[in-house]
């Protein structure tokens, strides 16, 4: 089983063409400054209007980074989001907190450089060693592509033999960054990870494209 997760959804269409794909998770944004960031209310009448059409609907995923702890449960508990993926330097703690002051679970993105390479061992010491900690605190993980002044949303992908074997050592994540519908099942069958996250590589014209989005799922659950 590999999950799917179509974020930057800021449309009601949007959602519920991913939710009829078959998508087990969609992600909202609510980072400011972002070009997919959406208005509370806005983001709350996508979840109202997916959870009332859609018999079982996927889960909704908040994206935030950085932002104040307050401000993070006030959106979780005013859009009725079942997670919160964040994406900056947030600690365990922090983590923690949402979880428990929510009641939603959490997705913490770990950011890889273009540079790092495996160990020799077969699991690399400085991204196993900031996942530990994460995974400790009970949060699900996503490995994305490092790029300096950005927060995720990348579009870039990084060297996928760093997640194979992670994947190898025993531990489960989402994998994002550059991610198509032409190359993830490349991805899928090469790193084996837990999940797969995609933004814009299923865009077209700055909203999420529906055939990129079945023929993504598709491509990433034929790969297994």
């Amino acid at each position: 089983m590999i999950y799917t997760k179509i974020c930057g959804i800021r449309r009601t269409e949007d959602a519920i063409a991913a939710a009829e794909a078959g998508a087990d998770f969609i992600g909202l944004v609510f980072v400011p400054e972002r070009r997919r960031r959406l208005e509370l209310a806005a983001a709350a009448e996508i979840v109202c209007e997916l959870r009332t059409l859609i018999p079982e609907p996927p889960r909704v995923v908040g994206l935030f980074a950085d932002q104040p702890l307050e401000d993070v449960i006030e959106t979780i508990k005013f859009c009725g989001l079942d997670l919160a993926q964040l994406c900056g330097q947030e600690s365990p703690d922090y983590c923690r907190a949402i979880a428990e002051q929510t009641g939603a679970e959490v997705i913490k993105v770990l950011h890889v450089s273009a540079s790092e390479a495996a160990a020799e061992n077969g699991i690399d010491g400085g991204v196993a060693t900031r996942l530990a900690p994460y995974r400790e605190a009970a949060c699900y993980v996503t490995l994305d592509r490092l790029v300096e002044g950005l927060q995720g949303g990348t579009g870039q992908s990084f060297d996928w033999e760093v997640a194979a074997q992670l994947s190898r050592g025993g531990y489960e994540f989402l994998l994002a960054g550059g991610l198509t519908p032409e190359n993830v099942a490349q991805a899928v069958q090469q790193v084996n990870p837990w999940g797969v996250d995609v933004s814009s590589g299923v865009e077209t014209g700055g909203h999420q494209d529906e055939e990129k989005i079945r023929a993504f799922i598709h491509n990433a659950r034929a790969a297994l």
